[in-house]
């Protein structure tokens, strides 16, 4: 026997409105804008969900035709609203891989512009009026700026490295330290891409020492090469030794094999001319004796997400007639953004002005404390309402992305506390809240307290900041 509330529910249900009733009250508003196909998906999805709020014994949800205009308003605006979207780094991590790592200078920005709006050269040759070679758009530079015969590009520099091994190191031996069988970010294991580019792996040496004879004694007639990876992420100290690139560039050239450096993140200029921690960079391992270099151009190089490698003209010909190279090549549009932050690095004096990264690693504390000073004037009164505190603290920032992880940067935040437990909860509620901003503020929790490291703040930032700050607290509760 059917009960009072099924009964209710079923007349309810029995009195929504059809998807053609729908259409016609939202279509003058909505169907010019997203179409007649979404806005009929949306209206479905809708009636789907009041059946269900219906089907709730404990309802008492009445819908007039208002209350469903508003619901498809609200899920097609949620439905149109995009996936990747800018955010406030205020993590105190410069080249944060979450959240996209390197911006891109404005030179670069205009060139992927153009590259995205027009035909424009990629693979075909102007003097010659015949197919060409996509990467002689950024080879030549690429051989200036590191001292190399020859250059490629592939879509990241794991895919470089594993380019590199499965062309030249296929079915043959590959020597490391054992203290370089790095894992990074997302699982990528150095023992594992060699495995999976055919190479047999051959370790030498201790976690902490390796010698020059260690890598000389495991030289067989099946190696191919010797190869160094940069501990970009890490660093062993203490009772430690390594082998120099001469020293191992000599033996792979008296052995006839091949010497290749894993730069991981790699640098074009010598970051410490800017005041930043010194990192290896591609001209110093080839001049050192490296016969290839490996480096990303999202990091330190401050450019689009790829993996460069460069070297000797030879080696480069043999990895560009693999067939994987076709699989892992880059688009157009990174070309574009290569080649204009390329450029800028023929005049190092204006890095700093000209590449964002660059400008951010090298922001001085002073001028970070100055804005964070401003901005916690302008938002304590509306953040004192809620009985928190708000002050202006010296904290450090990092550079990311596996880049000198042991270096850090003095710089500036704005620390947001309670004071008891209570309040403590409001500060969690306030990080979730600001991520959920039109623009999404994304801090750091730590000892109970939101920390927004200005590090990576724009001026023109800040409005968006302050309103940010405004909006979330005043929906506290």
């Amino acid at each position: 026997m059917m009960n009072a509330s099924n009964q209710t529910s079923e007349n309810r249900m029995a009195k929504l409105p059809s998807v053609d009733y729908l259409i016609q009250q939202s279509a003058e508003k909505f169907q010019s804008i997203y179409g007649l196909p979404e806005l009929t998906k949306v209206i479905r999805l809708v009636l789907q969900e009041v059946r269900q709020t219906l089907l709730n014994e404990a309802s008492t949800a009445n819908f007039v035709d208002a209350d469903y205009l508003q619901r498809i308003e609200k899920k097609l605006t949620q439905r149109a609203e995009k996936k990747v979207k800018a955010v406030l780094n205020l993590t105190g991590t410069v080249l944060h891989t979450n959240l996209g790592r390197a911006v891109l200078p404005k030179e670069a920005v205009d060139a992927l512009t153009l590259a995205a709006s027009e035909a424009c050269i990629l693979e075909y040759d102007l003097g010659e009026g015949k197919r060409g070679d996509r990467d002689q758009l950024i080879e030549e530079l690429l051989c200036e700026l590191t001292g190399a015969e020859a250059a490629t590009v592939v879509n990241n520099n794991a895919a470089a490295v594993f380019l590199l091994l499965h062309a030249l190191s296929e079915k043959k031996e590959t020597i490391i330290s054992r203290g370089e069988l790095i894992e990074i970010g997302g699982s990528f294991r150095i023992p594992d891409i060699m495995k999976r580019a055919g190479a047999k792996l051959v370790e030498v040496g201790t976690t902490n020492r390796t010698h020059a004879k260690d890598f000389v004694e495991a030289i067989t007639p099946k190696t191919a090469m010797i190869m160094k990876v940069h501990t970009s992420n890490y660093a062993v100290q203490g009772f430690t030794a390594h082998v120099e690139d001469d020293v191992l560039g000599r033996i792979a050239t008296e052995h006839d094999i091949s010497y290749v450096v894993d730069l991981g993140s790699g640098s074009l200029v010598d970051m410490s001319i800017y005041g930043l921690p010194k990192e290896p960079t591609p001209m110093d391992a080839l001049q050192s004796g490296a016969h290839l270099v490996t480096f990303s151009g999202d990091k330190l190089l401050g450019g689009p997400q790829c993996g460069m490698i460069v070297g000797s003209r030879d080696l480069i010909h043999k990895i560009k007639k693999n067939p994987l190279k076709r699989m892992l090549r880059v688009s157009k549009l990174t070309l574009a953004a290569l080649e204009a932050v390329l450029h800028l690095y023929r005049n190092p004096a204006k890095l700093p002005e000209r590449l964002v990264v660059l400008g951010q690693l090298t922001r001085p504390r002073a001028e970070i404390l100055t804005q964070t000073l401003r901005l916690v004037t302008s938002v304590r009164s509306i953040v004192e309402t809620k009985g928190l505190t708000i002050d202006a603290l010296e904290v450090m920032s990092q550079i990311g992305s596996g880049s000198l992880p042991v270096d850090l940067l003095p710089s500036c935040a704005i620390v947001i506390s309670g004071g008891n437990k209570n309040s403590q909860k409001l500060v969690v509620r306030l990080e979730k809240l600001l991520r959920k901003s039109t623009v999404p503020v994304i801090g750091r929790m730590k000892d109970q307290q939101l920390i927004l490291d200005l590090r990576c703040l724009r001026e023109d930032q800040e409005e968006i900041l302050i309103a940010a700050i405004h909006h979330a607290v005043l929906n506290l509760s």
